[in-house]
This record gives structure tokens, C-alpha cells and sequence, in this order.
């Protein structure tokens, strides 16, 4: 599922091999990805894909007015965050240096391609007691941009 603020746009899950582009889409108050070509539909990650930019990432900070921050990476993990705050965004993305960074900050126009999706265990395999992931703690969940 997209973002909480995306309930309300046309989507669709995402497939190994789609070239998305980062977008602000017009019935939403985020950000998210739409399929090249298509920017009217968001393409929705699980938890788990592997996404390749075709240039360093660019974020917006958080504020709006400061300029923007080259992340000086271009490949990322997608993962959801603070799932117990239903007000806030989850979407996020995970560089390979651990910074993490809301896929609403994104500069819209950029563009990725799916490298992977996330494996998942068979539902006999799946262990109910299972410890939860752990999520990061306010300190360390989102990059801090200047």
C-alpha cells in the first residue's frame, strides 16, 4: 500500500524492471512514484524493493525554502517507518550508508528503475511469534537536512 495521504489516487503495485519517476501528484498533499508516462497512477513499493535513481538523490528539506541536498547515493532500500503514528508519513527509502529519507522529501522528476522486490516466506513458513523489526528511534530515523 502507498502512503496514507495516496489513499485517494489511482495506484498500482510495482513490478521488477518499472521506470518510475518521483512525483507530486495532484489529489495528495505527498509525494510518491508514478510509472514514466503515467503520472496520474502511484506505484506503490513493499517493504523490501531495491530501487536504482539514474543520478544521485536529491531531497527537499523539510522546511521547503532551504535548498536542496544531493544525497550522494543513487541506489535504496524502500521501507515503512513509524507505523504507529497514523498522522505522519511511512514512506520511506534506506541509502546503503544507512541514512534514511521520506520518499515525500524527494525532489519530484527524478528517476528509478525496480531492481528488486522483496522476497516473501511462505505463509507455512512465517514464524506468528516472530520478533518485530525494529524501528528506528526519532533520533535516528530521518536524515537531517540543513
Amino acid at each position: 500500500m502507498c502512503d496514507y495521504s495516496l489513499e485517494h489516487v489511482e495506484s498500482r503495485p510495482a513490478k521488477v524492471g518499472d521506470q518510475l519517476v518521483s512525483t507530486v501528484f495532484s489529489n495528495s498533499i505527498t509525494r510518491g512514484f508514478a510509472e514514466v508516462g503515467n503520472p496520474q497512477v502511484a506505484v506503490c513499493l513493499a517493504p523490501g524493493t531495491e530501487l536504482v535513481f539514474d543520478r544521485d538523490v536529491e531531497c527537499d528539506h523539510a522546511l521547503g525554502f532551504f535548498p536542496t541536498k544531493k544525497m550522494g547515493e543513487n541506489t535504496a532500500r524502500f521501507r515503512r517507518i513509524n507505523q504507529d503514528r497514523p498522522h505522519e508519513h511511512h514512506d520511506a527509502l534506506e541509502f546503503p550508508s544507512g541514512r534514511i529519507v521520506l520518499l515525500t522529501r524527494l525532489v519530484a522528476g527524478q528517476r528509478a528503475t525496480v531492481l528488486q522486490l522483496p522476497v516473501a516466506a511462505p505463509a507455512s513458513e512465517q514464524k506468528p511469534d516472530a520478533e518485530p523489526v525494529r524501528q528506528p528511534s526519532q533520533s535516528e530515523e530521518l536524515v537531517s537536512l540543513p
